[in-house]
């Protein structure tokens, strides 16, 4: 019964959340700004630790909550505090990740005293809104809290973390267990066609944004066989959902592998190992290409960031290849 209530509570609370957000008054729905009205600490040097961090939505898939727990991470870096974990929905994920070695849990803090205060969305990009959060959190100087982002709040150029959480991934100890269907005498390279989820809903608003036709994942396969500077035999890792028959423009290319019943960790993990990474538009491909150290060839028309590094290859939405003689495969 207390878990319906607090998903109904919830429930509420987003709708509440997306119906003020662009209205003048929708700061005010928080207590931390009306705090931030009546406390003004300006100009006292905190002596208290304080924490920043984000709640992975466990009402999405593993690759939206890692988009929230970046920007936790990132934003606590903007705010200069420290971060604290807040584990995803999932123990295996957690555990999978190792985002959260090294980093003090949530509940460990409220163990020894300190309050979580949830802030307002804000737009990165708005100096306003950006101001607003700092004056909330110089309100607050030497108070034990934790300052929570609300929920999917957003951080575009989510690469900004990227080596940070790469150090965290491949210290896991789970990477000392793990085996790849991969051989390391093949050259590996990886695809992810986003299918699934955004057509079980024909009227899914969404679709246009992130659906991917057949013909330009191989558009792009072949131009990426054909850069491929390598003498090892190239192998090609097919990860998404359905039947081989539903994706007949790919049956001519040879060795092939389909990944369609894969699970979701080892899909994940054979995109993060691959020597090629081709992405969808998907955050459950864009994650494993951040923790991927090789080759990432993504759409450029997508809704996070890339980095100007020579490993990332953008494509156009005719899925030509932005080279510019710039890598070798």
């Amino acid at each position: 019964m207390q878990t319906i209530y607090y998903k109904i509570k919830r429930k509420l609370w987003e709708k509440w959340v997306s119906f003020s957000r662009h209205r003048v008054w929708y700061p005010y729905i928080y207590k931390s700004s009306w705090y931030r009205k009546t406390n003004s600490n300006k100009g006292i040097n905190g002596i208290v630790q304080q924490y920043f961090s984000a709640i992975p939505n466990s009402n999405a898939g593993i690759g939206h909550q890692m988009a929230n727990w970046i920007a936790g991470y990132w934003f606590a870096q903007q705010f200069n505090l420290k971060f604290a974990h807040i584990p995803f929905s999932s123990n295996k994920w957690d555990s999978f990740l190792g985002f959260g070695y090294g980093e003090i849990p949530v509940q460990e803090l409220i163990k020894q005293g300190y309050k979580k205060v949830r802030l307002p969305l804000f737009d990165e990009n708005n100096v306003k809104e950006v101001t607003l959060i700092k004056t909330i959190i110089s309100a607050y100087s030497n108070k034990k809290v934790i300052f929570v982002c609300e929920q999917d709040q957003f951080y575009q150029d989510q690469f900004g973390v990227m080596y940070g959480i790469q150090q965290k991934f491949y210290s896991a100890p789970q990477r000392k267990v793990e085996k790849l269907i991969y051989s390391d005498q093949n050259y590996n390279i990886a695809i992810h066609v986003r299918r699934g989820d955004i057509l079980a809903d024909p009227n899914n608003p969404n679709l246009k944004m992130r659906f991917m036709a057949n013909d330009y994942f191989e558009t792009v396969l072949k131009q990426v066989i054909a850069k491929s500077k390598t003498e090892k035999l190239i192998h090609i890792y097919f990860f998404s959902q359905g039947r081989p028959e539903d994706y007949p423009e790919f049956h001519s290319i040879q060795n092939l592998h389909w990944c369609l019943d894969m699970d979701p960790q080892a899909s994940f993990l054979h995109m993060v190992f691959a020597d090629v990474l081709i992405t969808s538009k998907s955050s459950f491909s864009y994650k494993p290409a951040l923790l991927n150290k090789n080759i990432k060839v993504v759409p450029n028309n997508f809704w996070h960031g890339y980095p100007q590094t020579q490993d990332w290859v953008l494509v156009d939405d005719d899925g030509q290849l932005d080279f510019e003689e710039r890598i070798k495969m």
